[in-house]
Order: C-alpha cells, then sequence, then structure tokens
C-alpha cells in the first residue's frame, strides 16, 4: 500500500458491517447504494484483497476484513474526537473539486464562494487542469467531484452539456500552409491528438509550433499568428480569431460532472455545479 487510506472509505466498510447490507449502509450515510459499493471497490483495490463477502446474507467480512475494521473503528474514533477537540467546524470536511479550465468560469467561482460561506465547516479545494489528468485523478480518488471535456458522457456521468468546437487562427494566417503549424496542448491534452489525426485524414504534413499547458496561452498563441487549433468555441468568443476553413465542422465535445457521493453536504454543490453547466 502506497498511500493513506481515506477516511471515508473506512466509513463506509464499517457502515456496511454495522449494517449487514449495501442498502442499509447507505441510508444511514446519505449515500447511493452504487456510491458504497464503489468505495468498498477502491478501499479493495487500495489494499489489494478482498474485504467482504458479498454473497453471504448478511454481508460478511473476510479474514483481512475483520483485521481491518477494528483499524478502522479507531481510526474513525479519533478523526471525530479531533474534530470535537477543536470546537469550531469549520474546514473540517474537505470537497476536492476538479475542473476543465474553461469551465472555471465567473459563475462557477461566484458559486464556489457562496458555497464556503454558507457552509462553513466544508473546505474546497479546487483544481483546474487538462481533462485527460483530472478524470484520471478522479478514477483513482483524488478527487471527489470534476467537471471535464471528454467525447461523450460515462455511465456514471450526473450531468452532459454539449460542448461545440472548431478549428480557429489567427486573423492573418493562411488557411492551409504547408506543413500546417499546429497549436495544440501538451501530450495527453484532449484535443492533441484529434488534431494530429485529422491532419493524417487529409494527407497534410504537420508540426507542432507551439504546446501550452493552459486553454489561455493556447488561445493567445493562436490569436497572435502562431498556427491553428481546435479549440472550445466558447473560448474564442471576444478574441481576435476567425475559423479556419480547412478541416470544415467538428463534432461537438460534451462537459461532463461527476461525483462519487451526491447526498450529504456535497448534495447542494453537485446541484448548484449542474446548473451552472446547464446555463452555459
Amino acid at each position: 500500500m502506497n498511500r493513506m487510506i481515506d477516511p471515508r472509505l473506512l466509513r463506509a466498510l464499517v457502515g456496511v458491517i454495522d449494517h449487514g447490507s449495501f442498502t442499509r449502509a447507505a441510508e444511514q450515510l446519505n449515500m447511493s447504494q452504487s456510491t458504497i459499493s464503489q468505495q468498498i471497490s477502491r478501499l479493495e483495490d487500495q489494499l489489494g484483497q478482498p474485504l467482504l463477502d458479498r454473497d453471504a446474507r448478511p454481508v460478511r467480512m473476510t479474514a483481512a476484513g475483520e483485521r481491518l475494521t477494528g483499524y478502522a473503528r479507531r481510526i474513525l474514533a479519533l478523526q471525530d474526537e479531533a474534530t470535537l477537540a477543536l470546537g469550531d467546524p469549520s474546514g473540517s470536511v474537505s470537497l476536492r473539486i476538479g475542473l476543465a479550465e474553461d469551465i472555471m468560469t465567473p459563475d462557477m467561482a461566484r458559486l464556489f464562494a457562496d458555497f464556503s460561506a454558507t457552509h462553513r465547516r466544508v473546505r474546497l479545494d479546487v483544481t483546474a487542469g487538462l481533462s485527460l489528468a483530472l478524470t484520471r485523478g478522479y478514477r483513482d480518488g483524488d478527487f471527489d467531484i470534476i467537471v471535464v471535456k471528454e467525447t461523450a458522457p460515462e455511465p456514471d456521468c450526473r450531468a452532459s452539456v454539449p460542448e461545440p468546437i472548431g478549428w480557429f487562427q489567427g486573423p492573418g494566417a493562411p488557411d492551409a500552409p504547408d506543413p500546417l503549424p499546429f497549436v495544440t496542448f501538451p501530450p495527453g491534452g484532449l484535443y492533441r491528438d484529434q488534431m494530429f489525426r485529422r491532419a493524417e485524414d487529409l494527407g497534410r504534413r504537420w508540426y507542432v509550433a507551439f504546446s501550452g499547458s493552459s486553454l489561455s496561452n493556447v488561445v493567445t498563441a493562436v490569436e497572435a499568428g502562431l498556427g491553428i487549433s481546435l479549440l472550445p468555441v466558447r473560448a474564442a468568443v471576444g478574441r481576435d480569431l476567425r475559423r479556419n476553413t480547412l478541416f470544415g465542422a467538428e463534432p461537438a465535445m460534451v462537459a461532463s460532472l461527476y461525483a462519487w457521493e451526491t447526498g450529504g453536504i456535497a448534495a447542494p454543490l453537485v446541484a448548484a455545479m449542474r446548473d451552472v453547466l446547464a446555463r452555459r
């Protein structure tokens, strides 16, 4: 085991053991049954062994589950004791949020500020970054909530809205230089491989003229005339860019919201984030 165990995963395990079923544990912890099951699976994956016999009725612990449960109860008891001892509940609950960079709009920022002001015991840890890296972090348990760009939503997506994309270039740049100068994100960036595939489908030579780690500096490079890029249409609004006609139209992507929990303290935040996305 190469990382600390998230107490929330331990609380899910103890809940299932104490109540004898995933359903009753979910009710007590204000979570969905699928979330409880996912958290137990994440804990088992982290420890590398099964902790519960899911075929038993009621659910029973494996030998490894029995060994862990005693430690889990002590860890959770110490956590509760520390929270009480500190008295002030401010920041006692952490929600880790990951956002694709252009999802961090003024509306979303105001939502986080308002939520923090009215929910003092919740600490929001917000990270903006590239969608693929955020998705990997979410699946690894590094984030509680993410909003990312992707070609299509996964089955556990909580909300999804269309995100039109298009090819853009600076106002004075030629439409079809040879070779094509591309302005892209680094390897692993969402649009990068798609740009390369489209050029190769047309039999066009290309090279990377600029690679930027943020949407802002990618748009700035395109605006300055460094090359052509595939961008969210929204990112081009108010910028000195024009459409490139070489590649034609591109199918829309989606902006998708994922959350491990939609009950308890996360519920109003997830609902409000869903509303902000809907207004896009």
